[in-house]
C-alpha cells in the first residue's frame, strides 16, 4: 500500500496546529501509520516540519491567488487574503512559530515569494492613498501574519469565535493601516 503523503501531511498539520509539542508517535497514530513507516518518509521531526513549510507555502499560494490581489480596492483585497488565509491560519500559525524555518541559509525563498506578493498589496494601498504611508509594506505583511496566527490560536483556544476570525483581524490590521483624513 502507497503511503498518502498528502494525507499523512495534512493530518500532522492539524494535530501540530492543536498540539506543537506533539512527538512522531503522536504524529504517525494520527495520521493511521506506524512511526516506522513516519520515520521512512520523514527521517525526523526536523523534516516533517520542511515538508509542512513546503505545504504551508503551497497552501498560502493558492489563497493569494483566490484573493485576487490585484482586483479592486486594496482594502478590499486585505479582506479577501484573510478570508482565503483562514482555512490555512492553524497551520500558518504552527509554521510561524518555528523560527528555526526563518533562520539563515536554510530558509525557503517560498516565504520571500509570499512576503513580495502581499507587501506589493500593501504598497498598491499606499500609492492608491488607501493605506498610511509611514507603515512600511514589509511591517504591514508581518503584521497581517502574526494577526492570522493569533487569531488561528485564538480559534482553537475557543477564546474567539470561529465566525469572528477574519473580521477581528480585517478591523484591526485596516483599523490600524487606513490613511485618516486631516480635520
Amino acid at each position: 500500500m502507497a503511503l498518502d503523503r498528502d494525507h499523512v501531511l495534512r493530518s500532522a498539520a492539524a494535530l501540530l496546529t492543536r498540539k506543537s509539542s506533539a512527538t512522531m508517535d503522536e504524529v504517525a497514530k494520527a495520521a493511521g501509520i506506524s512511526r516506522a513507516t513516519l520515520h521512512r518518509h520523514f527521517a525526523g521531526r526536523d523534516a516533517l516540519v520542511r515538508a509542512l513549510e513546503a505545504l504551508g507555502i503551497e497552501e498560502c499560494g493558492k489563497a493569494l491567488d483566490a484573493a485576487r490581489l490585484d482586483e479592486g480596492p486594496a482594502s478590499e483585497a486585505v479582506r479577501r487574503l484573510v478570508g482565503e488565509f483562514e482555512p490555512v491560519a492553524g497551520l500558518l500559525a504552527f509554521l510561524y512559530g518555528e523560527s528555526q524555518l526563518f533562520e539563515g541559509e536554510g530558509q525557503n525563498e517560498g516565504w520571500a515569494r509570499l512576503d513580495a506578493r502581499i507587501a506589493a498589496l500593501f504598497r498598491r494601498g499606499q500609492e492608491s492613498g488607501e493605506f498610511r504611508i509611514d507603515l512600511t509594506p514589509a511591517w504591514l505583511t508581518e503584521a497581517m501574519y502574526g494577526l492570522v496566527a493569533s487569531g488561528a490560536w485564538a480559534v482553537l483556544d475557543g477564546r474567539v469565535a470561529t465566525k469572528d476570525f477574519q473580521f477581528m483581524i480585517v478591523e484591526l490590521l485596516l483599523g490600524g493601516a487606513l490613511r485618516r483624513e486631516e480635520s
